[in-house]
């Protein structure tokens, strides 16, 4: 699978980027904005001003906002838009994809109210079996593989022969594509470690060091594999880029909108007010913190920290309460 008819459906800064991915490794790519307005400045402007601004784009990607259009015989069909959207999206999409397309996941979150991971919604609403289904994850940060950046991530497909081609056609000389079969791994991985962000920016706009960080980014990552584990998933998946790889970047990077959104928090400002500084954008861990929690207690596993993120969101426990609650827990061994 290389240079074939690719078509990224969402026009964010990741999809914009994930295109740029697909055109610089010799592939024809249709990106699909929601706005016609923008569509036009980019094809005019060569760069998503909004998004990815001063960030050439390669000619072999073109916009639209025409959703039929852009999925007119295309072989792979990456979706980027906000998770809680996908499956309003997809009622309207179904019937424009090609039935033997390969779809790809670039969405991180669990579906509020079914508790389904990405790739399960896509399956669900498109009518696709798994095997035609993939998952990229892995440390993300679009702005920085966008500027060329060296970035590792993960190909996740249960058909593993597809996710070797779905490899093959992403790997830019920027971009090193792994393959996994594990896909409830690595779906899982990238959703809790928004929430895990999180409590990192909680943290750090209290004040607190590199310790503290350090402290959540590990017990973090031990609540995502207790939960993988309860689901499925093989535990080696999160020491690895779509686990521990995407979890340091996100909580680490001031790029993250998880880590600067939960800043906010830290410091006070509600969620309505820190919503509003960010010009009415949620960070997706704020979305996913309360799926995620009911996917753990629906399968009877400990998650602390996600249970606190929620409770700072939705319950008004203030932050510092919410290290109380942490550090208050009964001792006990680490493995």
């Amino acid at each position: 699978m290389s240079g074939l008819r690719a078509t990224v459906l969402g026009a964010g800064s990741w999809g914009t980027t994930f295109a740029k991915v697909l055109a610089d490794a010799g592939n024809d790519v249709t990106l699909w904005a929601r706005r016609a307005e923008l569509a036009d400045a980019i094809n005019d402007g060569r760069q998503n001003v909004e998004y990815l601004p001063d960030i050439a784009l390669p000619d072999g990607v073109t916009a639209t906002h025409e959703a039929a259009l852009a999925l007119r015989d295309a072989q792979l069909v990456a979706f980027a838009i906000p998770s809680q959207t996908l499956r309003a999206n997809l009622v309207s999409w179904a019937r424009l994809l090609p039935p033997d397309a390969t779809l790809v996941s670039l969405m991180k979150g669990v579906e509020l109210g079914t508790t389904k991971r990405m790739s399960e919604v896509i399956g669900e609403v498109a009518g696709a079996a798994p095997e035609r289904i993939a998952v990229v994850s892995g440390p993300n940060l679009a702005l920085e593989i966008a500027q060329e950046q060296p970035t590792a991530t993960v190909v996740a497909c249960v058909d593993e022969q597809r996710a070797i081609s779905v490899q093959r056609t992403i790997t830019a000389p920027y971009f090193r594509p792994y393959t996994n079969t594990d896909v409830i791994g690595c779906e899982l991985g990238g959703a809790v470690k928004n929430v895990i962000a999180l409590a990192c920016g909680i943290a750090q706009g209290m004040g607190f060091g590199d310790n503290t960080l350090a402290s959540i980014i590990t017990r973090g990552l031990a609540e995502t594999a207790r939960l993988g584990i309860e689901l499925g998933a093989d535990p080696m998946t999160f020491a690895g880029l779509a686990g521990l790889g995407d979890l340091v970047a996100t909580c680490s990077s001031p790029l993250s909108r998880n880590r600067s959104f939960g800043e906010r928090l830290g410091r006070g400002e509600s969620l309505e007010q820190a919503q509003e500084a960010t010009h009415g954008q949620v960070a997706e861990g704020v979305k996913s913190c309360r799926s995620v929690l009911e996917l753990a207690q629906h399968h009877a596993v400990d998650t602390p920290i996600t249970q606190a993120v929620e409770a700072v969101c939705f319950r008004r426990l203030t932050p510092a309460a919410m290290l109380d609650v942490l550090m208050s827990r009964s001792v006990k061994s680490e493995v």
